[in-house]
């Protein structure tokens, strides 16, 4: 797992990266757990743009991963490791005893032939998943469940891990990616170690093309706009908002950097023991 670095024989291959893909064992994905993935652009039910600069990406097959690890007390032997065009994370082809075959978030570190499990009473190793009450204190997780049974929500994204910092009665304290430490129902199943592809933060697009095939389409600046088409657009010349006395907006007037986003009586907020940075 690292990045290569293309040489600079064309300006669109200059500052241009990509994956090695050294820990991919598989080029094909497992035919019976692929479903067909619709395009939106962006678009919600009403037809109506809701995520603007969205569409024109490369087609894509879904792949159905298990984020509730519900098989318990039953080994499972890693069958490969693949590429998943829908998430930055890789994932890993697991075959039960009995038979079935499932995908999973794979953890880094993990190799072909090695059997995982799913059990309260697990070993403590990567690939693992156990309840939060049955993990030792200062162990590193991912694919954290937040209700039982519901299936993992936090951590899943590439080289993402969670850290479990306590457990009080009916709930463990687990510090964030983002520094905020939040309680979770020590009932709740959580995948130990951290998720693959943890370089994934540090490659480089390159060029504007390459994020056209992720489905990335161009955003014009508000500053480049006319006044009538955006509240930072117009005047004489270039000016950070109105010559730096108006706070950057949005295109409806929002506040653009450090407006809070979330409800001020949000049920959940009783479980935040201590606030993102």
């Amino acid at each position: 797992m690292g990045i290569r670095n293309l040489k600079p024989i064309t300006p669109g291959t200059r500052f241009y990266s990509v994956a090695d893909f050294a820990e991919i064992t598989a080029k094909k994905p497992y035919k019976k757990l692929l479903v067909p993935l619709k395009q939106s652009g962006g678009r919600n039910n009403t037809g109506r743009i809701t995520s603007r600069h969205r569409g024109g990406r490369h087609k894509r097959m879904y792949r159905i991963i298990d984020f509730k690890r519900n098989k318990y007390d039953m080994p499972a032997t890693v069958l490969t490791i693949e590429y998943d065009p829908n998430r930055s994370g890789r994932i890993a082809l697991v075959k039960y005893e009995d038979g079935e075959i499932r995908y999973i978030l794979s953890p880094d570190g993990l190799k072909v032939g090695e059997v995982i499990v799913a059990s309260p009473t697990a070993e403590f190793k990567e690939g693992n998943a156990l309840p939060l009450k049955n993990i030792p204190i200062g162990l590193f997780i991912h694919n954290i469940e937040m209700k039982p049974g519901k299936g993992g929500q936090i951590a899943r994204s590439a080289g993402t891990q969670c850290q479990l910092l306590a457990v009080d009665g009916k709930y463990a304290h687990v510090k964030m990616p983002s520094g905020e430490i939040r309680m979770i129902n020590a009932n709740c199943y959580a995948t130990i170690g951290k998720v693959s592809n943890a370089d994934h933060n540090n490659i480089l697009w390159g060029k504007a093309g390459r994020l056209r095939w992720k489905g990335v389409r161009p955003q014009t600046r508000g500053m480049a706009m006319n006044a009538v088409d955006h509240p930072m657009g117009g005047g004489e010349g270039a000016s950070k908002s109105g010559g730096g006395r108006q706070h950057p907006e949005s295109p409806w007037g929002k506040y653009a950097k450090g407006l809070k986003t979330r409800k001020p009586k949000k049920s959940s907020s009783q479980y935040i023991v201590r606030r993102r940075k």
